[in-house]
C-alpha cells in the first residue's frame, strides 16, 4: 500500500520473512527501509502524541546526513 502527502510517501506492507509477521516501511524518497514488529506497533497505539513528537523532527536525524550540495536535487 502506498501513503502520501506532502511530506512524505512511503510503501508499508506486510513482511513475513523474518521469525514474524511485522511492517515493512519503505521512504520511496530514498529507498531506507524500517520494520516494524507487533509489539513496536502495539506500542505506537497507546503512545501519547507528545512522546511521539521528538521522532517526528527530520532535524535530529533525517537532514543530518545531507550535505549542502545534496540540496540541489530535493523537490
Amino acid at each position: 500500500m502506498r501513503l502520501e502527502n506532502e511530506f512524505a510517501s512511503v510503501d508499508v506492507e506486510l513482511d513475513t520473512g523474518a521469525n514474524g509477521p511485522r511492517l515493512k516501511i519503505v521512504d520511496l524518497r530514498t529507498g531506507h527501509v524500517g520494520y516494524l514488529d507487533p509489539f513496536e506497533l502495539e506500542t505506537l497505539s497507546w503512545l501519547e502524541k507528545d512522546a511521539l513528537a521528538p521522532f517526528f523532527d527530520p532535524s535530529r536525524s533525517r537532514w543530518k546526513t545531507i550535505e549542502a550540495g545534496d540540496l540541489e536535487g530535493l523537490p
